[in-house]
């Protein structure tokens, strides 16, 4: 079978493409013939050798972490009729034409969802929904979301409005905030101008009350400067590493810090709960993940590429052949 593979950590030109035995699934497990793979900002810091700590990788390693496809065999003690179904499947590569997943990390697509919707809400779907859940948006409130362009940003800016809130999205280009107001966002703000921040405050009326950061590292922390007193910060953006705002200032203005990553990955419960009901809004057409760009299998070094260059407006996919 064909897949991508990283023999050493480093730029996107060591995402080789080789030709691998196809698997055979062990007891417990499917083999699931991709059509479309997940690829987030994540698997590239992994690859230049990121996060050993928190997502630990041995080489050389298949990339990727799931996608969308059709079980194509099934281990001992796993249900035959799986067989020849359509699933997403969520495991730890996803980079190759088969990959190996317990029978616990897949999931069946609903009727009618197309291959790569269901594969673009592997983890972007999980990840909106479990934010979601902590930032609890209000009706009539405001909520910024920064990166709102990315994967995981554009399904939190719908499901902000779905939850009766005013969005004001931030991102770096205007492809970018177009789709944002697209998906619903009241106001946008690009957040390469040096008065962003006022910008936001004035949107406002003085500061959102809720706050998804989609960035990290310094631009993360600054954000914290667009919330109003008494308001909550949610991080998960790790593109320039983790956010570390001021917490003495933050708790002075009465601000939640709310810093999920820390906490580890979610556990398989949660993350089969949340993954299903992200299939299942997607299914009846209220949750739409906006897949900006797609690439052949061999070509993941140009998703990498894009992806680090910010260029990418929407969801990133690989798609095998005939897809």
């Amino acid at each position: 079978m064909r897949a991508i593979q990283v023999a050493s950590f480093g730029a996107p030109e060591v995402l080789t493409p080789v030709d691998l035995p196809d698997p055979v699934p062990g007891p417990g497990q499917v083999v699931v013939r991709m059509a479309a793979a997940d690829v987030i900002f994540l698997d590239t810091l992994l690859r230049d050798g990121w996060g050993q700590d928190f997502f630990p990788r041995t080489l050389p390693y298949v990339p990727g972490g799931g996608g969308a496809g059709e079980v194509l065999a099934t281990g001992d003690g796993v249900d035959p009729a799986w067989a020849g179904r359509r699933v997403v499947v969520r495991t730890g590569t996803g980079y190759a034409e088969q990959v190996v997943a317990g029978e616990r990390e897949i999931m069946a697509t609903p009727d009618g969802l197309a291959d790569a919707t269901a594969a673009a809400l592997v983890h972007d779907g999980v990840t909106a929904l479990n934010l979601h859940r902590l930032g609890a948006p209000r009706s009539g409130e405001w909520v910024l979301v920064s990166a709102a362009a990315g994967g995981a940003g554009a399904l939190l800016v719908q499901l902000a409005v779905d939850a009766g809130a005013r969005v004001v999205a931030a991102a770096s280009s205007d492809a970018k905030l177009a789709l944002a107001r697209d998906l619903g966002a009241e106001a946008v703000v690009d957040y390469t101008r040096a008065d962003w921040i006022e910008r936001v405050r004035e949107a406002t009326g003085g500061g959102a009350a809720l706050v998804y950061d989609g960035a990290g590292g310094t631009l993360g922390a600054t954000t914290v400067d667009a919330i109003a007193d008494g308001g909550r910060f949610v991080t998960y953006g790790t593109a320039d590493g983790f956010a570390a705002p001021d917490r003495e200032s933050a708790a002075r203005r009465g601000v939640r810090l709310l810093m999920p990553l820390m906490d580890g990955p979610p556990d398989l419960d949660t993350v089969r709960e949340l993954l299903g009901l992200a299939l299942e809004r997607a299914a009846r057409g209220s949750l739409r993940p906006a897949i900006g760009a797609t690439y052949p299998l061999e070509q993941a070094a140009e998703a990498h590429r894009a992806l680090a260059a910010r260029t990418t407006v929407g969801k990133s996919l690989l798609l095998m052949a005939g897809e």
